[in-house]
């Protein structure tokens, strides 16, 4: 569903709705709720690579923060069926990363970029590097012969990634981020000043004290917590796998227009 040049805000709000990157998406409200509660149960699967300690203990508070800053449903008796991502909430939040975009830009910061999700996001992640370099930004290269006990970590068309058996690997762990960052330490090498990211790659960086923002699913809540504690400075709401991968490609013509580097 291609939109020449870069949408209004409009335009890009119904794109969203029609593949259903935000709207009705696909992921139903059983799994959203299974997740919220696996999260408040303490399964660090869902922590994404923060530490929540004893707080988000109330799978009904999870819920709550995702209803603000998500749109899935806020009641906690609907159990079944359809749930929704806010597209103005996606917007929103494109608006935030945009910001935060903008400063890196300014300032030629060095960025690393990587995702858990290369199926659907890792385009989107590659466009957003070409064009803070164009922008006079670093791009952070990874260390080399990183590995975690999911595989190894690798960087592709610029962006970190986690390799298994030869295939790009799906991932929610922290711990491919916790591997670049110590050794980036352990080299001397200067942290990155942003990271934009997904999944435990967002959420271990933010809790390395490293700036951080990225996208998140209806279904990973611990980003939105982080948002909401500080600890993560932006997450969009999106589905973060639909049918095509060029489905992201005006939101991230958007994104780019919002933040000066188209």
């Amino acid at each position: 569903m291609p939109i020449p040049g870069t949408p209004s805000r409009a335009e890009l709000v119904d794109h969203l709705v029609k593949t259903r990157i935000a709207g009705d998406v696909a992921t139903p409200r059983e799994n959203n709720l299974s997740h919220y509660r696996k999260l408040a149960n303490g399964d660090r699967h869902y922590w994404f690579g923060l530490e929540f300690g004893s707080r988000w203990t109330d799978e009904q508070d999870v819920l709550a923060v995702l209803a603000e800053r998500v749109g899935v449903n806020d009641d906690p008796e609907y159990r079944y069926g359809q749930d929704s991502i806010d597209p103005e909430l996606t917007i929103a939040g494109l608006d935030r990363l945009a910001a935060r975009l903008r400063k890196a830009a300014d300032g030629q910061q060095r960025v690393l970029l990587a995702t858990g999700h290369p199926g659907g996001l890792l385009d989107v992640h590659h466009a957003t590097a070409a064009a803070l370099r164009t922008a006079g930004c670093e791009i952070v290269v990874i260390p080399e012969g990183l590995q975690t006990e999911e595989g190894y970590v690798m960087q592709f068309a610029d962006v970190a990634v986690l390799e298994h058996g030869a295939t790009l690997w799906h991932t929610h762990s922290g711990e491919p981020m916790k591997a670049i960052l110590t050794a980036l330490e352990r080299e001397g090498r200067p942290l990155p000043d942003l990271v934009v990211a997904d999944h435990g790659w967002a959420g271990y960086a933010g809790r390395h004290g490293v700036d951080s923002v990225g996208y998140a699913d209806s279904n990973d809540p611990a980003l939105f917590l982080a948002e909401s504690e500080g600890t993560v400075q932006v997450a969009v709401p999106l589905d973060d796998h639909v049918v095509s991968p060029r489905y992201y490609d005006p939101m991230v013509a958007y994104l780019l227009a919002e933040a000066g580097l188209d």
